[in-house]
């Protein structure tokens, strides 16, 4: 499977990182990326290189943006990965965590943010299977659930997953 291009905006990005950073973060980068389920978009959002789900997928979102599924940023201090999908789901955040307290490491992690400032801080395993684990429909079944509803959404689609 060949992974789509990274859009150029992704790739200045990480070149205006320095050399230190940028050696820490690509290569979560790399792992969410080849980690990501089909359907999902790599764009530059919010300061940030994301997959989203783009809103020809899904217009109807509550703030008229695109899904966000998971992203990563270099902070002042740290580096953050939102995994967007953990914080809407509950049975996976936990699997997560015990998973993640199973290999010794701290867990640097709010509602969805996980900090890192060494690569030695994450475990590139358990991310990759976080963000495999839910596929666009799923993640979207999930978003349906959990908002308001709204007369202007559509009734909850059906799907086969």
């Amino acid at each position: 499977m060949s992974l789509p291009p990274v859009p150029r905006e992704v790739e200045e990005y990480f070149a205006s990182l320095d050399e230190k950073r940028r050696d820490v973060i690509l290569p979560v980068f790399n792992v969410v990326r080849e980690a990501m389920p089909d359907g999902y978009e790599l764009v530059m959002g919010w300061g940030m290189p994301g997959w989203v789900i783009p809103l020809s997928t899904y217009p109807d979102t509550y703030n008229k943006q695109p899904l966000a599924y998971a992203s990563l940023a270099a902070q002042k201090q740290y580096n953050s990965l939102y995994l967007n999908g953990l914080y809407s789901n509950p049975d996976l955040d936990a699997a997560f965590r015990t998973e993640w307290a199973a290999t010794g490491r701290t867990l640097n992690m709010g509602k969805s943010c996980l900090r890192f400032t060494k690569l030695e801080d994450v475990d590139l395993d358990i991310i990759a299977r976080a963000v495999a684990a839910l596929p666009v429909e799923r993640f979207l079944q999930t978003y349906e659930r959990i908002q308001p509803t709204s007369a202007l959404r559509p009734a909850p689609r059906s799907t086969t997953n």
